[in-house]
């Protein structure tokens, strides 16, 4: 696919099929602006018939939007499956929330997008066309883009699809495209700790952020199954050597659910475990999945629970829940969503 490319691959790519080098720059900015080939008047026809099988494979679906104008988009694709991504607006501008898996394997017991279980990877060039798409749906270009943020925290594990998701980073930070810089841009992992070590040493400086959600591996593990395979205590030695590489204060994701890990004793437990760390623990109520028996800590329970972390020197903040009466809300991404629902 043509969004798999930087602008030096689709130059060379069309001089490989006898254009000049400067129709390259002219498909480049069309693929990037959303726009679709076959309405691209500055491209000759015989071009566009060349590279049409590479054409960007998908478009918007289906657009909802929340009550606090919170967007969700749906795409679909064309091999019929769907994938789901979130826009969120802050006072600092838009921040888009890309998925970057069909589905997910990890199997997280809060979340709907695990449900269906992993159905396939994203290409780069597929996490990047929700950036393309939604950019252009809020009047953004790539010239003027209205993307300000991104977070790889939608459909699917980042960490369990390493390579395509890195290729989108290095392609969306690209001076030539988006000109995103790294420093906003935040991947979402549940705690895949040898890829954290390897973001590191691969040179990236994108924020880090733990869906943590326990405060040991036993509970971790009722909830989490990937707390089989990395303990709490090797997430944390990683995020340390994270944080030492590239200067990035660590975020946690706390979850919390009513009667598992909401209490002061669990608070402190918390606070303990991330005593002297630079790191920020943005405190998430649990948002509804229909197919989940779980149930979510009360608003006036959850704000005691901040203030408690607070109070033992833990920087901390109670997430603001939005697009929930759209499915757009944390942990309610799903690649099920029919058509006509």
């Amino acid at each position: 696919m043509l969004l798999d490319l930087s602008l030096d691959e689709i130059n060379e790519y069309v001089v490989s099929l006898g254009w000049p080098k400067f129709r390259g720059k002219q498909l480049f900015d069309a693929i990037l602006n959303g726009k679709q080939l076959a309405k691209v008047t500055n491209l000759p026809e015989k071009l566009k018939k060349d590279v049409e099988k590479d054409e960007p494979n998908f478009e918007i679906t289906k657009k909802l939007v929340a009550k606090d104008g919170t967007t969700k988009y749906v795409f679909k694709m064309k091999d019929g499956n769907l994938v789901e991504s979130v826009l969120m607006k802050y006072v600092y501008g838009l921040t888009l929330c890309v998925s970057t898996q069909v589905g997910c394997r990890m199997g997280c017991k809060f979340c709907a997008s695990t449900l269906n279980g992993l159905v396939r990877n994203l290409s780069a060039g597929e996490i990047l066309q929700q950036v393309v798409l939604a950019n252009r749906d809020q009047n953004g270009s790539l010239k003027k883009r209205a993307i300000t943020n991104i977070v790889l925290m939608g459909m699917g594990e980042p960490f369990d699809n390493y390579d395509e998701v890195t290729k989108f980073l290095k392609l969306v930070t690209n001076k030539d495209g988006f000109n995103i810089s790294q420093r906003n841009i935040t991947i979402s992992t549940c705690g895949i700790e040898p890829m954290i070590y390897k973001l590191a040493d691969d040179g990236f400086s994108v924020n880090l952020t733990i869906s943590l959600h326990a405060t040991s591996d036993e509970k971790r593990k009722k909830i989490m199954p990937i707390a089989n395979a990395f303990s709490i205590e090797k997430i944390l030695k990683a995020c340390n050597y994270y944080f030492e590489k590239t200067g990035r204060r660590i975020g946690f994701e706390y979850t919390l659910i009513e009667g598992e890990n909401d209490s002061f004793q669990e608070a402190d437990k918390l606070a303990n475990l991330l005593k002297g760390m630079p790191c920020h623990v943005n405190v998430i109520s649990l948002n509804p999945v229909k197919e989940r028996s779980l149930k979510g800590t009360d608003q006036k329970k959850a704000y005691a629970f901040v203030k408690h972390l607070n109070e033992k020197g833990i920087s901390a903040t109670k997430r603001r829940t939005m697009g929930d009466d759209v499915g757009g809300a944390c942990g309610q991404l799903r690649s099920s969503l029919l058509e006509g629902s």
